[in-house]
């Protein structure tokens, strides 16, 4: 990208600021192209900042015209129509139109109060159902979930009791629907957003999460006791035996007096020692070493007795579902400010179902920018076939999958039927009013989306600014090709033509004060391969092309290198060690340890254009250039609005 233009850091100082101007009269037309004033301006104040002598407008437009002519040249080539093309230009279009589609408020919002909620931890309890694939049973499932809660909050049980009875979560049910304490970032929104917004000692209106639905009772708050670092021996008796638990316990606390006899300084190394061969946990491998952890990520028995330790503390055996534990609390800390949790944070945000927010509430504020809405005549047309239908079925679904019935109306855009019904399949639930349901939804997702997919596209309409972003970068990428085509890349592949410029210029390039060797090094991995290679070029008349080919052939790529050179005396120490009578180098640090001159000769100017290449290419390049300048002045015509220009020198 950098070949084309400046950095991206730009956007930041332009987006979402309209332009003053609400005219944008036509500066110029290159090839029956309109230029807009607002473009010219633009390319014009950019490059003057990065000038340190300022051009006038007069000087710029002779360059800027040039530049329009060497565009027209390329789409004249078609070279904006190939596939490489659209593929570089619409990647950069992207990544430039992101920032007007991201809703930053809602980011921002959702991370300050991430951190906040990071600052508490909450105490709850929960009464769940799994999901169903059954549409009935779920409506079922939210209904008996509100009657349970009405039934607590009327007094008619304790929670541990109805959780006991009714939630389907068999991690939590068995301690009356106890999770213990929680903490912000590692549980569903949804689930999150009511555990914090509910009281204490009340309950929760029913909510949904991907795992279920829930009603959750809030038991306590306190401050957030950050995160710890420990290490634990464990001891399994889950699905055991009482024999065989009885005998974990024996060895837990034998374990336990072994290490209880250590001195502090001693206590850690013991315990990563007696973990790594003792624990039945895979932290084992680590000397028992768990990481850090907050409230809520471990089970309850484990984290209370974790959290009242002090660093450097040692646990006596504490029994959990899993079996028996030693913990060795390593260290902890407090949480992290904002600046140094930010970039996890989103992060999280990301990775759950807030991360779909931003772009919700970008939707809403596209749909109301657009208007875009359904079109009520034609989905009550639609509801009313599905009546008469009498079922959600796959012939009612195959009917609207070719129908061009506009539902969506974005802008001076409609979205037919087909459109919504291309992703819908049969099911099981062929119900009227479940396939209302299911119209209805993705009515409301193609909305939104189609309503940011409006903006996407029409965002040069709305933002003059990106509009000449991307144009400078749709031009940039033509122009780099275009010139490549015919300057740069054919300048380098035009041997004959190099060579006819050398010799017709031959005088410009004989300004050499010393003598230079011209010829091949060839370099080989010892000295009984460069032997071979001597012996095999002796009496051999190669074509100076035909050496290295014939070589590698010979000899394979990994013991042979073949370089061409051309260098005076002092440039290479090989060189001259070979051609001047320097002291022989001392041996390579790589593998080439052998080397030799060959064709090799001391000339006092330069003979062909392959010795100076890098200087005759260049002033080969710019004569390319001229003539392929001149002739698109002469190929395509160009109109100059002088009104409009003389109105802008005035203003600068």
């Amino acid at each position: 990208m950098n070949k084309y233009f400046a950095s991206l850091a730009l956007i930041a100082a332009t987006i979402f600021c309209a332009s003053a101007k609400n005219d944008d009269p036509v500066l110029m037309n290159v090839n029956g192209k309109d230029v807009k004033l607002s473009e010219f301006e633009y390319l014009y104040n950019k490059n003057n900042s990065q000038q340190v002598q300022k051009q006038t407008i007069d000087e710029y437009v002779d360059m800027f015209v040039t530049y329009k002519l060497k565009v027209a040249d390329a789409e004249a080539a078609g070279i904006d129509t190939t596939a490489a093309f659209r593929s570089e230009f619409n990647g950069h279009r992207n990544e430039l139109a992101n920032p007007y589609l991201e809703d930053k408020s809602t980011i921002n919002r959702l991370v300050e109060e991430a951190y906040t909620r990071m600052q508490e931890e909450v105490n709850v309890s929960h009464i769940m159902i799994h999901i169903s694939e059954d549409p009935q049973k779920n409506k079922e499932s939210k209904a008996r979930l509100d009657s349970i809660r009405k039934e607590f909050k009327a007094g008619n049980g304790s929670f541990a009791e109805l959780a006991k009875k009714h939630s389907t979560d068999r991690s939590t049910s068995n301690r009356g629907g106890s999770m213990g304490w929680i903490i912000s970032g590692h549980w569903p929104y949804t689930f999150e957003e009511a555990a914090w917004a509910t009281k204490n000692g009340d309950v929760s209106e029913v909510i949904e999460t991907f795992a279920g639905f829930h009603i959750i009772l809030v038991n306590d708050r306190r401050p957030a006791r950050g995160q710890v670092n420990a290490k634990h021996i464990l001891k399994l008796t889950h699905g055991k035996s009482p024999e065989e638990a009885e005998k974990a316990k024996a060895q837990i606390d034998s374990i336990y007096g072994i290490l209880a006899s250590k001195t502090p300084a001693e206590l850690e190394a013991a315990f990563s020692e007696i973990a790594s061969t003792e624990s039945e946990c895979g932290s084992r491998q680590k000397g028992g070493d768990l990481g850090w952890f907050s409230a809520g990520q471990m089970v309850p028995e484990f984290e209370t007795a974790t959290f009242a330790l002090n660093n450097g503390q040692m646990s006596q055996p504490v029994k959990s579902q899993f079996g028996w534990h030693i913990i060795y609390r390593v260290g902890s800390k407090g949480i992290a400010p904002l600046d140094e949790c930010k970039h996890g944070i989103i992060m999280a945000i990301n990775n759950d179902d807030r991360g779909l927010l931003p772009q919700k509430e970008m939707e809403a504020k596209m749909i109301k920018k657009h208007n875009a809405e359904i079109i009520q005549k034609n989905y009550k047309k639609l509801i009313k076939d599905l009546d008469k239908h009498g079922a959600f079925d796959s012939t009612f679904i195959a009917k609207y999958k070719n129908s061009n019935l506009a539902l969506i109306k974005v802008g001076d855009e409609t979205i037919p039927a087909k459109t919504i019904f291309a992703k819908m399949q049969a099911s099981l639930y062929t119900d009227k009013e479940y396939g209302k349901g299911m119209i209805n939804r993705n009515l409301e997702v193609t909305l939104g989306s189609a309503a940011l997919d409006y903006e996407r596209r029409h965002l040069e309409d709305f933002y003059p600014e990106f509009r000449n972003l991307v144009n400078e970068y749709r031009d940039g990428i033509l122009l780099f090709e275009v010139s490549n085509r015919n300057v740069w890349d054919k300048a380098a592949k035009d041997k004959e033509g190099l060579e006819q410029y050398f010799q017709a210029n031959r005088a410009k390039y004989n300004n050499w004060t010393t003598p230079k060797y011209k010829g091949f090094v060839i370099f080989t991995t010892n000295d009984s391969i460069m032997g071979e290679a001597q012996k095999f070029l002796e009496g051999k008349n190669l074509d100076i092309d035909s050496v290295a080919p014939i070589l590698r052939q010979q000899f394979g790529r990994k013991d042979i290198r073949v370089e061409r050179v051309i260098a005076a005396k002092g440039e290479n120490e090989i060189v001259d060690y070979i051609a001047f009578g320097g002291p022989k180098p001392e041996a390579q640090k790589n593998k080439w340890q052998s080397y030799f001159g060959y064709m090799g000769k001391t000339i006092t100017s330069p003979e062909e254009a392959a010795d100076v290449r890098g200087q005759v290419t260049s002033d080969y390049q710019a004569k390319l250039e001229k003539e392929w300048v001149e002739s698109l002045h002469k190929k395509y015509p160009v109109k100059i609005n002088q009104k409009e220009l003389n109105k802008l020198k005035q203003q600068k």
